[in-house]
């Protein structure tokens, strides 16, 4: 497992009973999680510090309860990265940490390849690896069918000092756009994918991951350069195998490009153990170079 285990600004201080106790930059979270099936105690009654919980419904969603003064917004670093963090509907906050790795690996791929890189970034969200991306140096083409993520997205790269670098935002259904580069003919060195299990594009477009990632992934083969630096493709579906991923990547850029195929769950240390909580999975194909 790969572990995002160079952060400063956040934690993951504890996790018991489907939920985990986080801090944001000081800011202490209580959201749930479903892959915390065990019994460490109950957060609330451990710890006097939460700021907030999100508290689920039986229903479905739910709703922040606010425990004490916590901001509207705040900004978290990881290294030289700046994030705008914020309370947002069904339990998120815009931000998913365990993506450091991903972040570290990408930066560190555009830096050494001593070249310049052009990065396609596919369901892109706030825009975490769109920050990582330009802060090495690489120009950035960050697609997402939500205006709101789009905005966030801009804020992040501003909080991050990279506003003067080279990144186009598009508010687009990923496969029609895919479609429009191909003929278009523009080429990418790098792209990277977020799909979720399920989703709706820009104009309703319906999106499906068993039925329509390898023909999506398929159809990125042909708005890949000559020399393709990485490609990336993240997960957060249950139920599909590390490996399903791994084939993925092996019967479409493997078949046209050299380079090292894997997959690897991706997670976050747990505090005061070695308790690890899996937040995913990450396939990557890379250049040898």
């Amino acid at each position: 497992m790969m572990l995002a285990k160079e952060w400063k600004d956040y934690e993951i201080l504890d996790a018991s009973n489907g939920e985990k106790l986080e801090s944001w930059s000081g800011v202490v979270l209580l959201r749930p999680d479903p892959q915390i099936i065990w019994d460490n105690g109950n957060l609330i009654d451990k710890y006097n510090s939460i700021n907030a919980h999100y508290i689920r419904s039986n229903k479905g969603g739910g709703h922040w309860e606010n425990l004490k003064k916590t901001p509207d917004r705040w900004i978290v670093s990881y290294k030289s990265l700046k994030f705008n963090i914020k309370q947002m509907g069904f339990k998120h906050t815009g931000l998913f940490p365990e993506q450091a790795v991903n972040w570290d690996f990408m930066i560190d791929k555009i830096k050494k390849s001593n070249r310049d890189i052009k990065v396609l970034n596919l369901f892109a969200y706030t825009g975490g690896a769109t920050v990582a991306c330009l802060s090495a140096g690489a120009s950035v083409v960050h697609v997402d069918s939500s205006r709101g993520m789009i905005d966030w997205a801009k804020e992040n790269v501003i909080s991050s000092g990279l506003e003067d670098k080279s990144v186009r935002f598009l508010v687009d259904d990923v496969v029609k756009f895919v479609k429009r580069e191909i003929r278009r003919g523009n080429k990418y060195d790098a792209i990277i994918m977020d799909p979720p299990s399920y989703g709706r594009g820009a104009n309703g477009e319906v999106w499906d991951i068993e039925r329509d990632l390898f023909n999506l992934v398929n159809l990125c083969m042909d708005i890949l350069s000559d020399e393709p630096l990485f490609f990336i493709i993240n997960s957060y579906t249950t139920g599909l195998s590390k490996e399903v991923f791994t084939n993925v990547l092996k019967t479409t850029i493997g078949k046209k490009h050299n380079g090292k195929i894997y997959s690897e769950e991706i997670g976050l240390p747990i505090k005061g153990g070695d308790l690890v909580l899996p937040c995913g999975i990450c396939s990557r194909y890379e250049s040898y170079e």
